[in-house]
C-alpha cells in the first residue's frame, strides 16, 4: 500500500498484490487497485468495484468510491486486465479478436482478483468482511455477478449495463465490432440456446460443480450463476438503448437471478452516465439498506 491522497475523512492508497492466477503476460500478474479508506472508522463495510473494458469506465468507479467512502464504506477499485496498465500490447493489438481460451483466462483472472480482494481485506482492522458488496460496470458487471454467485462472502451486488446469455449478446447486440466476431447460423444459434437452457436447469438442480458444461464458455456466463443470486441483495441498472448489451440479454440475467430490483435509464452504453447523479443515489441507498439488513441477520 502506498498513500496517494488524504481528503478530510478518508484517504486513498495505491494497492498491489500478486495474482493467484499468473499468466505468460507479466502485466497481468500484479493486481492493481485504489483503496479508499474511511478514517477513524472500525468495522466498515467493503465495496469492491470492477470497471469495464478499457480505461474510461474506471472513472465512474472512482467517482462512486469517493461518494461511498464519505458514507463510511471502504472501497477497493480494481484495475481490470483490460485496463492499459495491465493489458499486454499483444492482446491490445488483437482485441476483440481473442481466442476462446484467452477470453476464458481473462475472466478467471478477473474473478480471482476480486475474490483475493476479500482475502486482503481480512488483514484490515477497519473493514468488516462480513459486509462485502461488489459493483461491476459492463464487463465488470459480468465478473461481479459470477464472483457473487461463486463466493457467498459477497452479500450484495450492483450490476450496471450488464447482462447474461453471451450468445444472445453476440446475436442481438448492435455493435458492429462484436457482431463481426460472432458467426453462427440461426439454426446453430437456436441449437446452442436449447443446449444452454438444458445445462442451466441441471445446474439449478445439482449445482454447477456437479454438471459438465457442453461448452467451457458456459462457466464464464453470468446467467450460469443466476440461480445462486436468487433471494440475495442485487440491484441492476441498465440503459434502454444499449448497443453492446441488448435488453433481451439483460432480462435473461434478471429472470435467472430471481427478478431483483432493476431500473432502466434512457441512453446507450455510453450516455447511460448522463444519469450519474441518480445512479449514484440509487446505489448508495441500496448498499446502505443491504448492509443494514445484513446487520439484522
Amino acid at each position: 500500500m502506498q498513500l496517494k491522497q488524504t481528503h478530510g475523512r478518508w484517504a486513498r492508497y495505491a494497492v498491489q498484490y500478486p495474482t493467484a492466477r499468473p499468466t505468460r503476460y507479466e502485466k497481468n500478474n500484479t493486481v492493481l487497485a485504489d483503496y479508499f479508506q474511511p478514517l477513524n472508522v472500525l468495522g466498515a463495510p467493503l465495496v469492491i468495484l470492477c470497471h469495464g473494458i478499457g480505461d474510461q469506465l474506471l472513472i465512474p468507479c472512482k467517482s462512486l468510491a469517493c461518494a461511498l467512502v464519505r458514507r463510511g464504506m471502504a472501497c477497493l477499485v480494481l484495475y481490470s486486465v483490460f485496463h492499459s496498465r495491465r493489458m499486454p500490447d499483444e492482446v491490445k493489438q488483437r482485441y476483440p479478436a481473442l481466442t476462446p481460451d484467452e477470453w476464458f483466462e481473462h475472466y478467471v483472472i478477473s474473478i480471482t482478483d476480486m475474490r483475493q480482494g476479500i482475502d486482503w481485506a481480512k488483514s484490515r482492522p477497519e473493514i468488516n468482511v462480513e459486509k462485502v458488496a461488489v459493483i461491476g460496470i459492463s464487463f465488470g458487471g459480468f465478473i461481479s455477478a459470477i464472483a457473487m454467485g461463486i463466493d457467498d462472502r459477497i452479500k450484495a451486488g450492483v450490476f450496471l449495463i450488464a447482462g447474461g446469455n453471451s450468445p444472445k449478446i453476440g446475436r442481438f447486440g448492435r455493435k458492429r465490432s462484436m457482431k463481426k466476431e460472432y458467426n453462427v447460423t440461426e439454426e446453430e444459434y437456436q441449437h446452442n440456446q436449447q443446449a444452454y437452457r438444458q445445462y442451466l436447469s441441471e445446474v439449478a438442480e445439482r449445482g454447477f460443480e456437479n454438471v459438465t458444461p457442453p461448452s467451457r464458455a458456459y462457466l464464464i456466463d453470468p446467467m450460469t450463476f443466476g440461480h445462486y443470486l436468487q433471494a440475495r441483495s442485487v440491484l441492476m441498472l441498465n440503459a434502454l438503448w444499449d448497443e453492446y448489451i441488448p435488453k433481451e440479454a439483460t432480462l435473461d440475467l434478471w429472470e435467472a437471478a430471481g427478478k431483483p430490483t432493476i431500473s432502466w435509464f434512457p441512453g446507450t452504453h455510453t450516455t447511460f452516465w448522463l444519469w450519474y447523479p441518480l445512479i449514484r443515489r440509487k446505489i448508495s441507498r441500496f448498499l446502505v439498506s443491504a448492509f443494514a439488513a445484513e446487520s439484522d441477520v
